[in-house]
């Protein structure tokens, strides 16, 4: 039961079911609804929260749902047009009922073509999912009571109720020009509705910029476990309200407000986009680790200081995604304990020479999560014979590049290499591709002409290696894994 301040005094702004019951009724004063239900639970009602509580939950059914509308203090209207999609408008609800109760909540569904039919269905009770046909409405409001015709009817619904009307079917059948002379548009209004065809049109509610979640804890936390709990209650709305919307996290931003006032924050970068809130959840974790607390924590907020869209990841056949949740966790891990200039990306440079071809730049995270490709490289027995040409494939860079170029003694038989010198040990040429020439910087003092040749060295492996066309001397410039 919550309660709200009315003129002075404490009244019954909003009651459950089980209470209703009991005989509690809204407006009701709260010393007059205690002493009807004993040990009764209740607490101050404030309506923006439940407002921002409510949008956040149709936020996360946006994935069923396109649209929705908040329908204060405790529904919503959702617009459910494409149900069909998912085998009917019974098998979308059980779908919804899913949602809310991973997240730890209880609803019910009635489907209808007018939003007050749906509303008051759904609250009356009943299957968790209750479809109403077309033309029916009507008889299925019909033996409700005249408290489901809203709350601002409630004077007409006493009025009602004092010329011995109990039921919604009772008001239904009333003549139309009766009510009129009696009560107005308003009691038309209501009289409409009794028959199954008014109410407001669908408005959907507007969707917030940013996402955010906050909780006031109960008691001060003077540990991690109690901020961790309540912070695993964080992540997962917020999480859900990010699926729902079709977006991934790119960066955090946890703040701890502090009993002694002020708040101390903490900032979270990830290695890819996610929304996986057990692996927020694990990252968070580790962050917090770390930190020292100056006083006792009170309250948490949770933000997404970026985010971009999530179209998903289409996953090799036999690809699992736990090797690749790992790597994101010890990426994001690295990120958030060595710092973000930890991490650093590679990206193409106006260059032809490849020691120079590429540049460090801070790491970002990827919009589009996008799997990573691995490079196999043919790897030749020294049975076959010494030197043997293998396709072209000098145009494949190396895994490790050598910078600066290490150079080679070499053996030549005439202009085909037989072995070269690395690691105090010739070495055997057991394969080779190549030449690919790469020319460049001829108009300035750095001008470079090489021959690149891709060659297996005995017990080496595949290295890539040139020919400088200034001395004639042979670099390596590469190992290939």
């Amino acid at each position: 039961m919550l309660w709200e301040e009315w003129k002075g005094a404490r009244r019954v702004a909003f009651a459950s079911r089980a209470a209703q019951a009991a005989g509690i009724r809204k407006g009701q004063p709260l010393a007059a609804a205690s002493a009807l239900v004993a040990g009764l639970p209740h607490a101050p009602f404030h309506p923006e929260e439940g407002f921002l509580a409510l949008r956040a939950l149709g936020e996360s059914l946006m994935e069923l749902s396109p649209a929705f509308q908040v329908d204060a203090p405790e529904g919503l209207w959702l617009e459910a047009s494409a149900a069909h999609l998912s085998g009917g408008e019974e098998a979308w609800g059980e779908q919804v009922l899913e949602v809310l109760e991973a997240q730890g909540l209880r609803g019910q569904l009635a489907f209808s073509g007018h939003a007050f039919t749906a509303r008051a269905m759904a609250r009356v009770g009943g299957p968790a999912v209750r479809v109403i046909p077309e033309g029916a409405e009507a008889s299925a409001l019909a033996p409700l009571p005249l408290t489901v015709l809203g709350e601002e009817g409630d004077g007409l619904v006493a009025a009602m109720r004092g010329l011995g009307l109990t039921t919604v079917g009772e008001v239904a059948g009333l003549p139309s020009a009766a009510v009129v002379a009696r009560g107005g548009a308003p009691a038309l209004e209501l009289h409409r509705r009794a028959r199954g065809s008014g109410g407001a049109p669908f408005l959907p509610t507007p969707l917030p910029d940013a996402f955010e979640e906050v909780l006031a804890l109960d008691w001060a936390a003077h540990a991690l476990e109690p901020v961790l709990f309540g912070l695993k209650t964080l992540v997962d709305r917020l999480c859900a309200r990010l699926q729902g919307r079709r977006r991934a996290a790119v960066r955090l931003g946890l703040w701890l407000g502090l009993d002694a006032g002020g708040e101390t924050g903490i900032s979270l970068s990830l290695a890819r986009p996610t929304s996986a809130a057990r692996m927020l959840l694990d990252l968070l974790r580790h962050r917090l680790e770390g930190v020292t607390l100056t006083a006792p924590v009170t309250s948490l907020r949770l933000g997404v200081e970026e985010d971009c869209p999530d179209p998903g990841r289409q996953l090799s056949l036999g690809e699992g995604p736990e090797g690749d949740a790992a790597l994101e966790v010890v990426l994001s891990r690295l990120a958030s304990t060595l710092g973000e200039e930890a991490l650093c990306a590679v990206e193409p440079a106006s260059e032809h020479r490849p020691e120079a071809a590429t540049r460090r730049r801070p790491f970002r995270p990827p919009s589009r999560p996008e799997g990573l490709g691995l490079l196999a490289s043919p790897v030749r027995k020294a049975s076959q014979p010494a030197v043997q040409e293998v396709a072209p494939a000098c145009a494949e860079r190396p895994t490790r590049l050598i910078t600066p170029p290490v150079r080679l003694e070499v053996s030549l038989r005439g202009a085909a290499l037989q072995g070269a010198q690395l690691s105090g040990k010739w070495r055997r040429v057991e394969g080779l591709s190549g030449p690919e020439r790469l020319v460049g910087g001829w108009w300035q003092p750095g001008a470079h002409a090489r021959d690149y040749y891709r060659a297996h060295l005995e017990g080496v492996g595949w290295v890539w290696l040139y020919r400088d066309g200034a001395d004639g001397a042979f670099y390596l410039h590469g190992l290939f894994d």
